[in-house]
């Protein structure tokens, strides 16, 4: 297999149309069933995924709908006591810490945006708790502004296509801009998250009916099923 490494000659639109047709019937990532079900709510997204960290979906989404149960804005988020919070987010990784992170966003938030989220990542990366994979989500699924959220599954499943060779995230997503069309950038992740939770996983990917396996490198494959 011809290494895809910076050669765009339409396998990229291969890929992202056989991804859409085969992952229509998977369960969404947590951000995009958020934004289903509370609307486009750049906050909720952004809360959703501060709690998504290191947590599962099926964790982390019950957990985000637990808290959206009695507080929506973080006015209100910031009427709730640390222990409360915890006691909602509970089980996701580290609870105590985002609990603590909800309440200091919050109130940066407010006191220095009139309680709005921002629409640029220079604003968001300043939050505590936020790196470049939840601001870009947020920017992406939250505000709708073309942005590349590169999550363990985005960097996994992109290396091992050969469309990127790199060590990280933040290698990947600058990579990936240079190459993916930009028309792709807000669904490659919601793509590639659920071909990776359901396919592509981490160890033993299921080749033998993946869909793009004809357009795979297999790039570090050592086993597959």
């Amino acid at each position: 297999m011809k290494n895809l490494w910076f050669d765009y000659d339409g396998r990229i639109d291969d890929i992202i149309q056989k991804l859409i047709e085969s992952t229509c019937d998977m369960i969404e990532p947590a951000s995009i069933s958020i934004v289903k079900k509370y609307g486009q709510e750049p906050f909720l997204v952004l809360v959703s995924c501060i709690l998504s960290l290191r947590t599962k979906d099926t964790v982390s989404l019950p957990a985000s709908i637990r808290l959206f149960s009695v507080a929506k804005t973080p006015e209100e988020i910031l009427g709730l006591s640390l222990e409360k919070i915890e006691k909602i987010i509970y089980p996701t990784g580290f609870y105590r810490k985002k609990a603590k992170n909800l309440h200091e966003i919050s109130k940066i938030l407010i006191n220095k945006y009139s309680g709005l989220v921002q629409n640029n990542e220079q604003d968001l990366l300043e939050l505590p708790g936020v790196g470049r994979k939840t601001a870009n989500l947020v920017l992406s699924v939250g505000f709708g502004v073309p942005a590349i959220c590169v999550d363990t599954h985005v960097h996994r499943i992109s290396n091992r296509l050969g469309l990127v060779k790199t060590k990280n995230p933040d290698e990947t997503e600058i990579a990936l801009k240079k190459i993916l069309p930009q028309k792709y950038w807000l669904e490659y992740n919601n793509l590639l998250v659920k071909w990776g939770q359901n396919i592509c996983v981490p160890i033993s990917p299921h080749c033998s009916k993946c869909a793009i396996s004809h357009l795979c490198s297999k790039i570090s494959v050592k086993k597959s099923r």
